[in-house]
């Protein structure tokens, strides 16, 4: 059932109304393409102003929801994935866009040598990390592939659960393990042969790599990772202001 709009709740009204015209994107009832409500419908649906309506289409056009059309009015923008330098998981971002998010496990395995990984996680040399390597998805269509590193004691959370359907973000915060910060670099990379075959795209085709370090609440490093992205299917927004 799709949430109303609650005046007394401590939630500001034009993030309610966000979140409501984001499910409409992500169950379809607003199909890619297509016009939404007029504002002076929605203004009277949510009775809200046109104040707290734009600041809410705002947000969806700012994250590449919507799309305002000259003369015609705003639009569902049909999607293609797009990280914008928040701190999200992959599942969170192809929710966001109306997709749905699966895997495919590749490998999961405890590890001693991998010693850059463990300087990256702090994690002492004679301690085991964890590697968790897997196809990721949206609506069935590989889009990427992501290696993450864990310490031992985060990556036993991980062991024994179903890793192609796992969304580790939520894992992590079910557990009390909250993310503050992370560190992210992009690279422009080309497709090996093995990358291509599992991303189905051609042997040195252009990829976007994303290696992220992330840190909890304590500041101790908590994830390590690295994901190739098709670069026909993501692209990165940064806003730059001065």
């Amino acid at each position: 059932m799709e949430r109303t709009i609650d005046s007394s709740k401590n939630v500001a009204l034009y993030l309610q109304v966000k979140d409501i015209l984001i499910n409409r994107i992500q169950d379809k009832t607003w199909l890619p393409n297509t016009l939404i409500p007029t504002e002076q419908e929605l203004m009277e649906e949510f009775d809200v102003s046109r104040t707290t309506l734009r600041q809410a289409i705002s947000i969806l056009v700012q994250d590449g929801l919507l799309e305002k059309k000259q003369g015609k009015g705003t639009i569902v923008k049909s999607q293609q994935l797009a990280g914008n330098g928040r701190l999200k998981g992959f599942a969170e971002e192809v929710t966001e866009k109306g997709l749905t998010p699966n895997s495919k496990l590749l490998r999961i395995e405890f590890k001693k040598d991998l010693y850059h990984e463990k300087s990256k996680l702090d994690v002492p040399d004679d301690e085991e990390i964890l590697v968790i390597e897997r196809i990721r998805f949206a609506d069935q269509v590989p889009i990427a592939i992501e290696r993450t590193c864990w310490p031992a004691h985060i990556g036993k959370l991980f062991r024994d659960i179903d890793l192609d359907s796992a969304k580790f973000y939520e894992i992590l915060e079910a557990n009390d393990i909250i993310l503050k910060r992370a560190h992210e670099k992009i690279s422009a990379i080309n497709a090996t042969l093995f990358e291509a075959d599992l991303l189905g795209i051609r042997g040195g085709e252009a990829m976007l790599e994303t290696e992220r370090l992330s840190f909890g609440l304590d500041d101790r490093p908590v994830e390590f990772s690295k994901i190739k992205f098709r670069s026909d299917k993501y692209h990165y927004n940064i806003e730059l202001t001065r």
